[in-house]
């Protein structure tokens, strides 16, 4: 699996741990990739489709917001 390195904000990185601590995860690496699957997949469900443009990643948070992306 292709590894990737990112920098996410303090308080998502806090709700991260807290979900490992309450045992939602095993681990950071399980909840991280499990959390990005998700986020991928309702994008997918709810995002632009190739019809419609729409902003990307690049430009836009998922939900509007220039810096948080909500999953």
């Amino acid at each position: 699996m292709p590894k990737v390195e990112i920098t996410v904000p303090e308080h998502q990185e806090m709700q991260i741990a807290h979900m490992v601590e309450q045992g939602e995860f095993l681990n950071r690496e399980e909840a991280i990739e499990e959390l990005l699957s998700t986020g991928i997949k309702a994008y997918k469900t709810s995002g632009p489709t190739d019809e419609e443009e729409g902003p990307g990643f690049e430009d836009e948070g998922m939900m509007g917001h220039e810096d948080e992306y909500v999953f």
